[in-house]
């Protein structure tokens, strides 16, 4: 089986952190959330990834040269102009084949079954987009059948009940790349919107009871350090060691009286004054805390040298 990463976002809403680190590559408990990813993938039965990149690609060409897990092959498509997320896709088109592939967009973390999701998609339904109830997100209109209706306000006419939020995960057809141009800038969504509108089936698979947290914004980020912290993600903890909180890297200094009131990610090589008080907060390699500071619902860049209290700050 096959699946797409989208990764070639530029991070706009992460900056200033995303200035010096790609989106895909932000840690997340000090592990780069596309390595997550391609663990993930592995372990449901995709074994061969394409990944489209645009902003910071360099860095993950080098990521994915010195830290593709063994038995995973991964095909990087470079666009020089970013091309959205249909045109990526379309771009992708000759590795992908004649079967369907999962897609999964880079700015997620979740424990979805994703073998699962591959095999709800049925002809002759060009998608199957994977929803679920996310109130600040819920856009997705389903009809009568099921099937998606439209997207955002107003409701379309045929649909039925409240709307739904899109995951950003979905299995898509290859027949639905052949109905899009070449080398142009596409809105996946809007291609379904087309799709729709000509009779088309795009279909909706409603899941729950499942860890989902979006990292598009600094506070999501921060966020969702927060809930695995506190084992609100039991599917992605499989993934890691046992969790701790504090959750520290390698090489770290602890100075005399620290106090870590929880959700405290530390990365390695950091080093921690005495009589520092931690809460709520993600901290990178490298970075170095002054004495006697409290910092709480920040987030400390590499090599960061803070020197003063904060509270809901980032701090580079």
């Amino acid at each position: 089986m096959k699946a797409v990463i989208l990764a070639a976002g530029l991070g706009t809403r992460l900056r200033p952190l995303s200035h010096r680190v790609p989106k895909p590559l932000f840690p997340i408990l000090n592990r780069p959330l596309l390595g997550l990813l391609l663990t993930q993938l592995q372990a449901a039965g995709f074994y061969q990834i394409g990944i489209n990149t645009h902003h910071q690609a360099a860095a993950l060409q080098a990521f994915v040269a010195q830290y593709l897990p063994a038995g995973l092959q991964v095909h990087l498509s470079h666009e020089p102009t970013i091309l959205g997320t249909g045109g990526g896709l379309k771009k992708l088109a000759d590795f992908l084949g004649d079967q369907p592939f999962l897609v999964v967009n880079c700015d997620i973390v979740t424990d979805l079954n994703l073998t699962a999701i591959y095999q709800a998609h049925r002809e002759p339904a060009l998608a199957t987009l994977v929803l679920h109830d996310c109130p600040r997100f819920n856009q997705v209109w389903r009809n009568a059948a099921g099937q998606i209706a439209g997207f955002g306000q107003p409701a379309p006419p045929e649909a039925v009940g409240s709307p739904l939020a899109f995951t950003g995960v979905q299995v898509v057809s290859p027949r639905l790349l052949d109905q899009m141009p070449s080398d142009m800038a596409i809105n996946i969504i809007d291609q379904y919107r087309e799709a729709i509108a000509a009779g088309d089936q795009i279909a909706a698979h409603v899941v729950q009871g499942h860890f989902w947290q979006d990292i598009g914004t600094l506070e999501a980020y921060r966020e969702v350090h927060r809930q695995l912290l506190a084992g609100e993600a039991l599917g992605i903890a499989r993934f890691f060691p046992l969790l701790t909180d504090p959750w520290q890297g390698a090489e770290v200094t602890w100075g005399a009286g620290v106090q870590c009131a929880g959700g405290v990610s530390i990365g390695s090589g950091v080093q921690i004054g005495p009589g520092v008080r931690l809460q709520n907060t993600v901290i990178w390699d490298q970075a170095r805390i002054d004495p006697d500071l409290s910092l709480t619902d920040c987030l400390v860049g590499r090599g960061a040298w803070v020197r003063h209290s904060a509270q809901g700050q980032c701090l580079v």
